[in-house]
């Protein structure tokens, strides 16, 4: 690697050059578990104020109005009162390095710099102020929601449809000057807020911040604590700490594009990833930390959830995905409960949306837990980690496979059939179910196909495994009709549908792998067919059709098609439908990672689909499937070389692009070069790497130089995101 990290991350910052007035574009930071979003507001009695929007993902409210899960609630802000209003030469910038929020306020009074945190380990937010003479009566003030200023509500919009708990709120103060806010909601949950200001010096303040769920004497104390050993922490050393954990995570791999835009989009979602959820936080809901008027403050698991975990795998980010892995784990016995009694003695299932209980009672939506088991095979695939397998995901998915078979009916045919389910999202206000639905018939054919592996694997004797065999050769087969896969039987896709559930053989179950000419056929159809239909497509729409057409090897249709989602998604990458859902723009860093490294199927395949312009490319220690990381270079539109990593000693293949003879070292644990040859390959070349050892394929004469640099670009827009900037992209700003 030869990366200076700290200035190669400062051109992807995101960057307002105008103070941020709404949650579509505010500074977001966190910490897996609390998080702020910071913006201000043009309404004339509020000028003088930075909003600093408060949330802890964990924090929920029993239904007094209607059952229901207990759903997320907002919790309150706190406001940055300035003496004078915020006016235009006001700048702010996200430091993805440090993931620090630097801001310079000029009001009509005098001038603020601001430097802000969610720290990486402790649950406290601080926010730093320096103030020219005339802004040194600024001031912090928290205020609980029912408290926000009607003004500020009435500008984010309030949803009709969002609960909103009768809530009491009691002040008070302990006796090292920490304010403590105790929100009690009318069903019997709450949050304690606790707060300390300190003057550091005439023109200098802190100000740290705490929140923690409940609201009994121990919950008080939680949050107290943690404000009082922050506050008594060497700042800046507290501050280092804080800072060391990011620049650890960020060096896990690399990515280069020669699109400034892109690689920015990409390196802000790995960003929002760690700042939404830690290995021993809550999992990624709908929002991550930053909760606002929505429909849909819970988890929603027939996309939502998948989607927003899919970067983290070849993103060599595991630990992130521990999260959702634990949560399954944890919540097992729920997911029993969730099918109908008759069932529970075998069986398991996920309905549509929750809270973080995973209390979902299944209807005519079956899937759902497949499909996220699909996500916690993943997670094992990129790790072998065999404990992993046996313990968590392989009771999960054979509890979630016998429930298909509970529905399954044999027909006149022979066949095995399923009668109606709903296809997630097609015809959803009808609550449209269809016999035979892809969706349910690829979940299963996958869930069978998973455990008869893991059974190989863990060499399991199941006395299912003769069923799940007899399954497989009997399922009827995936409807087709002329316009590609349909969505069930005797329902073609007619209009407009933004799920891929009716294309999940495709992706990201991979049953169709297109290495045929009737797949690929069958796939290039099916995709046309569904973008044509133009009537419901959305941001995770695209992001669904680029992996897809990363199958068929077509770079330049799956960057068509995140340029397009560009224009959907908000100027800070948040993603807004009827309110705020994060999975959107996480997935368009999956789709970016498969026009680099896919490796379903048993195969590293190294830039499978890379666009015509994109002539530069680099990436370092992406994971692939059988637990490898692998690096590549490509350099005048040719791939320079290669390097595979065994973590875990598997048996790997991998498709270079590269026609003809290339050479390879194989290095031993020792870092010593164990041998060398050269073979004559199309295309692909079987390695036999032992645990720790590396392999190093390329095709020129000579080695290559293996160092991993950034690639440059034709005037490559620098910190596109934050605030909207068009102009970038027509060169009006300089470049760094």
């Amino acid at each position: 690697m030869d990366v200076d990290w700290e200035t190669y991350m400062a051109a992807n910052d995101m960057e307002w050059v105008v103070k941020p007035v709404s949650w579509d574009e505010g500074a977001f930071l966190g910490n897996g578990l609390l998080g702020t979003m910071v913006y201000g507001e043009e309404h004339a009695s509020k000028r003088h104020v930075l909003r600093m929007v408060t949330g802890r993902s964990d924090v929920t409210a029993v239904r007094m109005d209607k059952p229901g899960f207990p759903p997320r609630v907002q919790l309150g802000e706190l406001d940055l009162e300035l003496e004078g209003k915020i006016y235009h030469p006001t700048q702010m910038r996200i430091n993805l390095w440090n993931a620090e929020l630097l801001a310079t306020l000029t009001t009509t009074s005098g001038e603020v710099k601001l430097r802000s945190l969610v720290h990486s380990l402790d649950p406290v937010i601080a926010i730093e102020l320096e103030t020219t003479e005339g802004e040194n009566g600024a001031r912090f003030a928290w205020y609980p929601f029912p408290d926000v200023d009607p003004v500020l509500k009435n500008a984010d919009v309030v949803n009709l449809n969002q609960y909103i708990p009768q809530t009491e709120v009691v002040h008070s103060e302990d006796e090292d000057g920490i304010r403590v806010c105790t929100q009690r909601y009318s069903g019997g949950d709450g949050c304690v807020t606790a707060w300390k200001e300190v003057q550091v010096s005439p023109n200098r303040r802190i100000c740290w911040l705490s929140i923690a769920r409940g609201h009994s004497e121990s919950t008080q104390a939680e949050a107290v604590e943690a404000v009082a050993q922050a506050s008594a922490a060497n700042f800046e050393e507290w501050v280092e700490a804080h800072r060391n954990w990011w620049h650890q995570y960020y060096q896990q791999s690399f990515v280069s594009l020669p699109d400034g835009r892109l690689e920015s989009f990409y390196w802000i979602q790995m960003y929002k990833l760690a700042s939404a959820t830690r290995v021993d936080k809550p999992l990624i809901d709908n929002q991550g930390p930053w909760l606002t008027s929505s429909p849909w403050p819970g988890v929603w698991f027939n996309m939502n959830v998948q989607m927003s975990y899919s970067p983290i795998y070849t993103a060599n980010r595991l630990e992130i995905g521990e999260s959702l892995v634990r949560s399954l784990h944890a919540n097992r016995e729920q997911l029993i409960r969730n099918v109908p009694e008759p069932f529970q003695h075998d069986s398991a299932g996920l309905g549509r949306s929750c809270s973080f209980d995973l209390q979902a009672i299944v209807d005519d939506e079956v899937g759902n837990l497949t499909w996220i088991c699909h996500n916690v095979w993943r997670h094992y695939r990129y790790t072998m980690d065999d404990g992993m397998l046996e313990e968590v995901l392989y009771p999960i998915l054979r509890r979630s496979v016998n429930y298909y078979i509970h529905l399954l009916e044999e027909g006149e045919d022979g066949c095995l059939h399923l009668p109606p389910t709903i296809s997630p999202e097609y015809g959803s206000f009808m609550r449209t179910t269809v016999a035979d639905c892809h969706y349910d018939l690829a979940l299963l054919r996958w869930g069978c196909e998973t455990l008869l592996a893991i059974c190989k694997r863990l060499k399991i004797s199941d006395s299912l495994r003769s069923k799940w065999e007899d399954i497989l050769l009997k399922l009827v087969p995936l409807p087709v009709d002329e316009t590609g896969f349909m969505v069930g039987r005797d329902m073609p896709l007619a209009y407009g549908h933004r799920h891929f559930s009716h294309l999940l053989a495709i992706f990201p179950l991979h049953l169709i792998s297109g290495e045929t000419e009737e797949e690929r056929a069958l796939i290039a159809t099916s995709l046309r067919h569904w973008l044509a239909k133009e009537g419901d497509l959305r941001g995770f729409s695209m992001t669904g059709a680029a992996s897809i057409a990363t199958v068929l090897g077509q770079g330049d249709e799956a960057l068509r098609l995140l340029q397009s989602l560009l224009h959907i998604i908000k100027p800070n990458t948040m993603y807004k439908e009827a309110g705020p859902v994060i999975e959107t723009p996480l997935a368009g860093a999956e789709s970016i990672q498969d026009m680099l490294l896919q490796s379903w199927g048993g195969k590293l395949r190294v830039f499978p689909a890379v666009p015509e312009a994109w002539t530069e490319l680099a990436f370092h220690n992406l994971r692939g499937e059988g637990a490898f990381l692998v690096s590549a270079v490509r350099k005048d539109a040719v791939t320079q070389w290669i390097r595979v990593k065994s973590l875990a000693g598997e048996p790997c293949l991998v498709k270079t692009g590269w026609q003809g003879r290339i050479r390879w070292n194989i290095i031993g644990v020792d870092g010593t070069v164990r041998l060398s040859g050269e073979t004559v390959v199309e295309e692909e070349v079987s390695l036999a790497l032992e645990k720790g050892e590396e392999a190093v394929l390329y095709s020129s004469e000579e080695v290559p130089d293996l160092r991993v640099r950034p690639v440059g670009g034709r005037n490559k827009v620098v910190r596109y995101f934050g605030g909207h900037k068009p102009w970038r992209l027509y060169g009006f700003h300089g470049g760094e």
